[in-house]
């Protein structure tokens, strides 16, 4: 037995090299055109090939070393008769080398496909030339050796997340992603199946217990069932969002003025109430949001209902029940309706009826706090609005500053259906109305 001290090989114009890739370890077995360690270049990448067969004894790099031609990399030991001639086989078929790395449409017969990297017949110094991924059109962060094991497999590399250094795919990484087609866990565009939208790639996969401590929490029924709907909306609705603001000294000093008798009727009067009846007066101004695409998205469907949905939150999640016939009904019969469906909200008791049929959603956080935020639009539909929290503003009247009470709120809408002069027409229309609620009854 002799051992014999493998050297970096003649890699080309290059005066140093990074190794990215150590392929052997000590006592690993290797057999002539094995890969022992794979390097990168600015615009380049190529594997080292094992000259002899024999058994790796002593490994002088590591990933992240730089190698010039002639570093001593490691030690194989071979027996006295390999070790003589591998020297002469690795020099000869140089020029060879070009046309089996051109033409890789050969490996293709049952035959050879297992034997393509390991060939005999390939030349010993072949897997040491460059390989320009750009050259080769491949985006794709992969050794040749890799290529051709997912050439060999059907697999497509762009489809591969590398786990290597520098994001390098790796075998493993084509074996892992061939193992969850297999399970179902990827199709075989390779987007995961819960992602929805043509094109759209996953987001990745982190364990993040190797941060810190971690604890996994199933979601509840109602964010699994709304969070899925909210992503088709998202996904499917071209949204805009559209902000204003408007006065509602004049509104809440009414309510304020009507909460003695509204308590003898058996309800509590909030300005949701007086928002709903603006909306409605504002859809029946501009049809166009009181309605829905078809199916094929070249028609309107315009309806001739006013039922709103009104987001509540719940102890288990936001859901939206849908207050019927608002045009039909006054103040105190929708602030008892309101009040009806939120304790069923928050009770748990909201039926397939309570949450149908709506024509324009409005999610109020005006008693949380905030200043404005965007809505998702609440498909089919093709409006939603947004209420943010009311604060007293000075406002000049002309000839002083006075204190008003102005309330900040947003419309997203459908693009589609909905056009920005159209978006901007409606929100000042309601602001009209709930600034001054003698407009409602005009």
């Amino acid at each position: 037995m002799a051992i014999q001290q493998i050297n970096i090989p003649d890699i080309g114009d290059f005066d140093t090299v990074e190794v990215i890739e150590v392929l052997v370890a000590v006592g690993d077995t290797v057999a002539i055109d094995d890969s022992l360690m794979t390097l990168e270049s600015d615009k380049a990448t190529m594997e080292i090939p094992s000259p002899v067969t024999g058994k790796v004894t002593k490994v002088m790099v590591k990933v992240g070393d730089k190698v010039s031609e002639g570093t001593y990399v490691l030690d194989i030991e071979v027996s006295d008769s390999a070790a003589a001639p591998a020297p002469a086989k690795a020099e000869k078929p140089a020029p060879k080398a070009e046309a089996p790395a051109a033409v890789p449409e050969k490996v293709v017969t049952p035959a050879a496909a297992p034997r393509t990297v390991e060939a005999p017949s390939a030349p010993a110094v072949a897997p040491a030339k460059p390989v320009n991924n750009q050259s080769m059109g491949a985006s794709s962060h992969a050794s040749p050796s890799v290529r051709a094991f997912a050439r060999n497999l059907g697999v497509d590399l762009t489809l591969v997340s590398g786990t290597g250094p520098k994001g390098r795919i790796q075998k493993h990484d084509v074996e892992l992603l061939i193992k969850s087609v297999m399970q179902g866990t990827k199709t075989v565009s390779g987007a995961a199946p819960a992602a929805s939208g043509a094109g759209i790639p996953p987001v990745p996969t982190i364990d993040f217990s190797q941060f810190g401590a971690t604890e996994t929490v199933e979601l509840g029924r109602i964010k699994k069932i709304s969070g899925k709907h909210l992503h088709t909306s998202w996904l499917n609705v071209p949204h805009v969002t559209q902000f204003d603001e408007c006065d509602i000294t004049e509104m809440d000093q009414f309510r304020v003025d009507m909460k003695a008798t509204a308590e003898k009727q058996g309800v509590k009067l909030t300005p949701l109430v007086f928002v709903m009846k603006a909306v409605v007066k504002a859809l029946q101004d501009f049809p166009n949001f009181n309605a829905s695409l078809s199916p094929d998205g070249q028609s309107l469907i315009k309806k001739g209902y006013y039922n709103i949905g009104v987001a509540v939150d719940t102890p288990n999640g936001l859901v939206v029940p849908v207050v019927k016939n608002v045009d039909q009904k006054g103040i105190y019969e929708l602030s008892r309706d309101l009040m009806e469906i939120s304790k069923k909200a928050r009770d748990g008791k909201m039926s397939p009826a309570d949450m149908s049929g709506g024509c324009f959603t409005i999610s109020s956080l005006g008693g949380i706090g905030g200043t404005q935020f965007t809505p998702i639009v609440n498909a089919p539909e093709v409006a939603i609005m947004g209420l943010s929290k009311a604060k007293m503003q000075p406002v000049w009247n002309g000839q002083e500053f006075v204190p008003r009470l102005i309330m900040p709120f947003s419309v997203s809408y459908d693009h589609r259906v909905i056009d920005g002069a159209e978006g901007v027409r409606f929100t000042t229309t309601v602001g009209q109305y709930l600034t001054d609620l003698r407009q409602l009854l005009m």
